[in-house]
């Protein structure tokens, strides 16, 4: 039997208009053999914990360029849990000062990855922490 390949969700929430980036990582994750769901622009908190549940994927990979990182990626950690989907390992990425970051990862983010970061760093913690 095959390895089940790990399930991704590329989300943008909020207002952010910019996915260049959501781009990039979802091309690479794509072809490092992960299935990839991109949810587009603009998503609420409440669209993304539902695609997450409706795709059962096993990664919620934020992007998000806007500056409300510090709100809407502890959200969609709080909306996971109270689905049920703890599990789901959820990272984030965009342009993050290294000052939010431990606030982020305290409120539940497993890793943040700023601009600038080599896309295989992102494949490798994926795979590292995928059960």
């Amino acid at each position: 039997m095959a390895d089940k390949r790990i399930r991704v969700l590329v989300a943008k929430p909020g207002l952010d208009g910019h996915d260049r980036g959501a781009k990039v990582i979802a091309r690479a994750l794509r072809d490092a053999g992960m299935e990839v769901i991109y949810t587009g622009l603009r998503q609420t908190v409440e669209q993304i914990v539902e695609a997450a549940d409706a795709e059962d994927v096993d990664v919620v990979a934020l992007s998000l360029l806007s500056g409300a990182h510090n709100t809407l990626f502890p959200e969609v950690v709080k909306a996971l849990e109270a689905k049920g989907m703890g599990d789901v390992l959820v990272i984030g990425g965009g342009v993050i000062p290294a000052a939010d970051i431990p606030g982020l990862e305290k409120a539940g983010v497993k890793a943040i990855f700023t601009p600038g970061t080599p896309t295989k760093e992102v494949i490798d913690f994926i795979q590292a922490n995928v059960k």
